[in-house]
């Protein structure tokens, strides 16, 4: 769980806390009798050890006479859930819903910073290499197979790389040209794509080579947008960051790993050595 979303949790159960002395309970055995649960529920969701239901947040408030809270600490209990879902939970129907779901925070952010360490940021994806991504989500997650529609819905956020004034700082590591996502020729395709993407005026595309010497770890890879908020994704989840001191971080992070990145003629023969070895490959 992300930072601020265990930070909203402590504060949520703080809350919570305060509602069951102010009615007069003075210990959270008294109040887990009278809603006829386990007194270590009550510790747990007092200091945010666990997430609090919704069916929880009525039964407290209402117990400890504050349901005029109930709404508000629901809206509180769902921006938990917000900022961390799994993705199960988030591809139940298929992939379209979540791809969907991204084209509003792609058109009104003006500045992106993306790092990713071993694979090709999904806005720079051909069709066939997006594709051989769903299929892998679809086998390792198990959610009903929309691959097809999945795939359009991520190539429409590709139109806001040439539609107003967006400013694209975009950075791979080298792993990313060699990480073999659907065979040499979506490979091939896929690295001609990056070349192609480096003419773009407002994209700033750079590499971090395999042997550079790092200012901090390469860590996991990130989408910033704006600085109103970072996306992390893990393999069972992806989390949001939104608290300022966080996406602070993550800023400096980026600016690290750029000096580290090489750009232009270095970057293009960074590819073109990749495109040479998946040349060299024989295809299944």
């Amino acid at each position: 769980m992300s930072n601020q979303a265990q930070e909203t949790r402590e504060a949520l159960g703080a809350r919570l806390r305060g509602f069951r002395k102010d009615a007069g309970f003075t210990s959270g055995r008294a109040l887990a009798r009278a809603l006829n649960w386990q007194e270590s529920k009550v510790s747990r969701l007092e200091h945010g050890k666990q997430n609090a239901s919704e069916q929880d947040i009525r039964a407290w408030c209402t117990a400890t006479r504050h349901e005029q809270h109930i709404d508000d600490l629901i809206a509180t209990v769902r921006h938990i859930d917000e900022l961390w879902l799994e993705w199960r939970r988030q591809v139940q129907t298929g992939a379209e819903t979540r791809q969907k779901k991204s084209l509003p925070v792609y058109a009104k952010t003006k500045v992106f910073r993306i790092w990713h360490p071993n694979m090709i940021w999904g806005t720079f994806q051909t069709a066939d290499y997006a594709a051989e991504i769903f299929q892998q989500a679809v086998s390792f997650l198990e959610y009903p197979n929309d691959t097809e529609v999945a795939v359009g819905k991520r190539l429409e956020r590709q139109r806001y790389l040439y539609e107003g004034n967006r400013i694209y700082n975009v950075l791979l590591g080298e792993q990313a040209l060699y990480s073999n996502v659907g065979g040499p020729e979506v490979m091939k395709a896929q690295l001609d794509r990056l070349l192609a993407l480096m003419g773009l005026p407002r994209v700033s595309l750079g590499i971090v080579p395999r042997a550079a010497a790092t200012e901090i770890w390469l860590g996991h890879g990130f989408s910033m947008f704006d600085d109103k908020l970072v996306l992390v994704e893990t393999y069972s989840a992806e989390f949001s960051v939104t608290q300022p001191r966080e996406i602070d971080l993550y800023a400096k992070a980026f600016a690290l790993l750029k000096q580290s990145a090489v750009y232009g003629t270095a970057l293009r023969d960074l590819v073109l050595t990749a495109t040479r070895h998946f040349d060299q490959m024989p295809n299944d």
